[in-house]
């Protein structure tokens, strides 16, 4: 079975809360797979506006499973408090 884009992206959530501790729902909070300004800075505390700008590269508004990955392969995500 070949993954689909909402499980790989469950997996990078996974992985990214089990670095912090943190449960995966208490990172996207509504579940919609999608990460808001204010879901992210509840995981990266130090995470400012213009980052979490930057990071969303499409400019929809959300970081999706894509866009968090990419950021983390290039370094752009700050470090966690957990």
């Amino acid at each position: 079975m070949k993954p689909t884009k909402m499980m790989l992206g469950s997996i990078v959530l996974a992985t990214l809360t089990a670095t912090a501790g943190m449960a995966a729902t208490e990172v996207d909070a509504d579940g919609d797979g999608m990460l808001s300004y204010p879901e992210l800075t509840a995981f990266f505390p130090t995470l400012s506006e213009e980052s979490y700008l930057a990071l969303d590269a499409n400019a929809d508004g959300m970081v999706d499973t894509d866009e968090l990955s990419a950021a983390q392969e290039a370094g752009m995500l700050p470090a966690t408090d957990g």
